[in-house]
């Protein structure tokens, strides 16, 4: 196993101690959740009561094939813990989500958990934003509007695509990729996009982790956000 994945493997592990019996739980998409999923179905099959809501059909299918019981957001009235992946954070605990596609239904999740913890290997936490490519979901009729809007901004936005076709969403909508000029203001550039007639959603998670596990080369980091 590459040192990149030992690091998401470690960081997941170490959440997963979080985890109690009869909790919901809120289980992310991408390579460093399916640790915690592989984690979390092991403590499902030694006896552990966990229900969990899901972020995706991927991670659905995933679950399930771990001993793990999967219910509908509408079926609880709120998710005890949900954990996931990012893909950028800055010490100030704004993070960046949406690579593995699913940021509309990782951010109803987050929203909707008592708690929060972000996952991720040290690569992830960054001193500023911008790196990664800023994911934007938008409805497909409104798609080449978002587009223009986004590159009047002097952004570049590029169509995601899966086999030669726009990327879908499990919601039916499409992503667009964002780069953005190196001195812009990430938390204002996604308000601004978030407001555009026919954008679903945007990749910036903000504040909402109550602390993140950070996996490194000689252990496990655990931050606290202070807010």
């Amino acid at each position: 196993m590459e040192e990149k994945e030992k690091q998401k493997q470690r960081a997941a592990e170490a959440a997963a101690r979080h985890l109690q019996d009869d909790m919901t739980i809120g289980l992310g998409t991408g390579s460093t959740a399916y640790y915690l999923i592989l984690e979390a179905g092991r403590m499902a099959k030694a006896g552990m009561r966990l229900k969990a809501v899901t972020t995706s059909k991927a991670t659905e299918e995933l679950a399930r094939s771990h001993h793990i019981s999967v219910i509908l957001p509408e079926e609880t009235d709120c998710v005890d813990l949900a954990i996931d992946g990012v893909d950028e954070i800055d010490r100030e605990f704004r993070a960046v989500k949406g690579g593995g596609g699913a940021l509309l239904r990782e951010k109803i999740v987050a929203s909707k958990a008592k708690e929060v913890i972000w996952i991720m290997d040290e690569s992830k936490l960054v001193e500023r934003l911008g790196a990664f490519p800023f994911p934007v979901e938008a409805v497909p009729f409104g798609m080449p509007f978002v587009k223009q809007k986004i590159t009047d901004m002097g952004a570049v936005p590029v169509l995601r695509m899966r086999e030669d076709r726009p990327y879908l969403t499990d919601s039916g909508n499409y992503i667009l990729d964002i780069k953005f000029l190196q001195d812009t203001d990430i938390s204002l550039a996604a308000e601004r996009i978030h407001n555009m007639p026919g954008v679903v959603e945007t990749g910036s998670f903000r504040q909402m982790c109550s602390r993140i596990v950070v996996g490194t080369e000689s252990g496990v980091k655990v931050m606290e956000n202070p807010i």
